[in-house]
């Protein structure tokens, strides 16, 4: 593992350990959902285990798709320990509405394209019924 002389992490290995580009790190501390790193004599970031932590954590809830809103709030949350966990529920079941809709979505989406494809004679373009599908009304 390389890291910094002080045995804080470099921006490099940090994004390495988690999977994340330096520019998406750096944009993450612009937007106030990590914490500013201290800095080395030479001026490099030096990220300890609370951004490591912090930075996985987020790379997973993006993984999992919520927005960087529902990040920031999940990550508000989850600094205060003696909450009761509704809120983060509420949150989660939200999302979970929102992927069965996108998944409702693309399956409708599925079924069009479907019967576009099968519809195809394999004739030419001029009598295709993709394109006509595709095609404002008398366009083509």
């Amino acid at each position: 593992m390389q890291e910094m002389n002080d045995g804080n992490l470099a921006i490099g290995e940090l994004g390495r350990l988690t999977g994340t580009k330096a520019e998406t790190i750096r944009y993450y501390e612009r937007i106030g959902l990590l914490a500013p790193p201290k800095r080395t004599a030479g001026n490099y970031r030096a990220y300890g285990s609370e951004h490591l932590n912090r930075l996985s954590f987020i790379r997973r809830s993006r993984d999992l798709g919520f927005s960087l809103d529902q990040v920031r709030a999940l990550l508000d949350l989850s600094d205060d320990r003696d909450r009761p966990c509704e809120a983060v529920d509420a949150i989660a079941k939200a999302h979970l509405a929102e992927v069965d809709r996108k998944i409702a979505d693309l399956k409708a989406l599925r079924r069009e394209l479907n019967s576009m494809v099968n519809q195809c004679r394999c004739g030419t373009v001029a009598d295709c019924r993709i394109i006509e599908a595709l095609s404002p009304q008398g366009a083509m």
